[in-house]
């Protein structure tokens, strides 16, 4: 049987993947997070937002390029291959396998769970029950992706509608009502220099970069898109446009809603139940739920391909077994397998890092919904440059101007979160009463996990 996966989509639902993957959790609970770093300075935050989206359409119009002119299985791990070499591209491949789609998978599911609850009633979202919950969202994805991955595709088109719903009537309503009522006017005028400090803006710009990010995982269809090289340019430029100009004016219809301070303590749940009574509120954070686990399910697609685009280049452990494809589904079911598995030790990771009173892991408990993201902007720099190189005299604006401004962003990124994460204690470290620089500890985890993955590669290599 031919290992080759099937045309099967088209270019809405690659824009439904691009905007259904990157809406969904953080831009309601990172917004939370946005002004508490802020000080409650909304002008800070609208300006982290906007930096954050700069950035993504920047790299997402590099990632669009590369897509005119590359084209096989695993769209990233493609590109990398292509631009940079074999070697570079197993190690992309490797990391997002074993560490970035996973972890930011895990995190989707406890925060699935966490607003399921919430909508009942339920405050404890560190409870055994909301974990429960998680678990069952992360195996519920699991299973529609590998047993149906058509109607997960549907899936995926729906809920980017149904998730645009609440966003959408927020951003309008919100200012409308924000406006009449004063208190947008008021948010933006309480802006002071609180908040305001190079520490604040950039943990501000780092949290937009996990309500931006899920944009790159929609490449890793691009061997079942029907049109690649044409639909997926398309998809990525349009999709996170989409996404950028929602994100701004989502923000700042909150202020309409409650007090910059009342946000700060209780959400976007808060905001929509002043706006739209008790009720109203009550459904549009249902719809909030669906959001997430459409956002979800197309993180949890990428994990059930991600060891399968590996081992198509015979790579990784295993590759017979990890490459095979169901003759019922044409799905790469071992690969879901090991995909699943992966979810699972890093669901684990997140509660007890993040989520425990005292963190389990001690000096190595840090954000794995953030640190991860930061480290695939790294990895992005080595392709861009050599990019240059490589396709540099034939359209100066494209194939130089473009990438000079991603290595930009993307080293911007990278100090952000040194800034951030890694010289000031991180929000644990009270909990473990001393000193952490979590950034340092995540970057040991990363290396040893990147070791392993070479030592595999090298014995591959001595084998043929």
């Amino acid at each position: 049987m031919e290992n080759k996966l099937n045309k099967r989509y088209g270019l809405i639902t690659a824009i439904c993947m691009v905007v259904g993957i990157v809406i969904g959790s953080g831009v309601f609970f990172k917004a939370q997070d946005i002004l508490e770093y802020t000080g409650g300075n909304v002008t800070v935050g609208v300006l982290a937002w906007v930096i954050g989206g700069i950035i993504m359409v920047i790299c997402a119009f590099n990632f669009a390029n590369f897509a005119t002119k590359y084209e096989r299985v695993g769209g990233l791990i493609d590109y990398a291959e292509a631009i940079v070499g074999k070697r570079y591209a197993y190690l992309i491949g490797w990391f997002v396998s074993i560490i970035y789609y996973p972890a930011m998978t895990s995190v989707l599911a406890w925060v699935s769970a966490r607003y399921t609850l919430v909508l009942f009633g339920v405050s404890d979202i560190t409870s055994g029950l909301c974990m429960a919950l998680g678990t069952l969202y992360l195996i519920g994805a699991y299973v529609l992706n590998v047993l149906s991955p058509k109607l997960a595709g549907k899936f995926q088109v729906s809920t980017t509608i149904i998730k645009l719903i609440p966003l959408i009537l927020m951003a309008v309503i919100g200012i409308v009502a924000g406006l009449i009522n004063g208190n947008t006017i008021e948010a933006f005028s309480l802006a002071t220099n609180e908040g305001a400090g190079m520490n604040s803006i950039f943990a501000a710009i780092v949290a937009c970069a996990f309500a931006y990010e899920g944009w790159i995982l929609a490449t890793s269809i691009n061997a079942e898109l029907k049109n690649a090289k044409k639909n997926l340019p398309l998809a990525l430029v349009i999709g996170t446009l989409i996404i950028m100009v929602i994100y701004i004016i989502y923000f700042v219809g909150l202020t309409g809603g409650a007090s910059t301070s009342d946000l700060i303590l209780h959400g976007s749940t808060l905001a929509f139940k002043n706006l739209f009574g008790s009720f109203g509120g009550a459904i549009l954070n249902a719809l909030v739920v669906i959001s997430c686990l459409g956002t979800l399910n197309g993180l949890m697609l990428a994990c059930t391909r991600s060891m399968y685009t590996i081992a198509v280049r015979n790579e990784g452990p295993n590759p017979k077994v990890l490459k095979e494809l169901s003759d019922s589904t044409n799905m790469p079911t071992n690969s879901s397998v090991v995909g699943l598995l992966l979810c699972g030790i890093w669901y684990f990771y997140f509660y007890g890092a993040n989520l425990w009173g005292t963190p389990v892991f001690g000096m190595f408990s840090f954000d794995s919904s953030e640190l991860p993201i930061i480290t695939i902007y790294a990895m992005y720099i080595p392709i861009f440059i050599l990019f240059i190189k490589k396709e540099g005299k034939e359209n100066i604006f494209k194939n130089v101007i473009m990438p000079i401004l991603a290595i930009i962003a993307s080293l911007f990124m990278v100090y952000a979160a040194i800034y951030a994460h890694g010289i000031v204690p991180f929000k644990n470290a009270q909990a473990l009463n001393k000193f952490s620089c979590p950034i340092i500890f995540y970057l040991i985890v990363y290396a040893v996990v990147m070791i392993i993955g070479y030592i595999l590669y090298r014995s591959k290599e001595k084998s043929k």
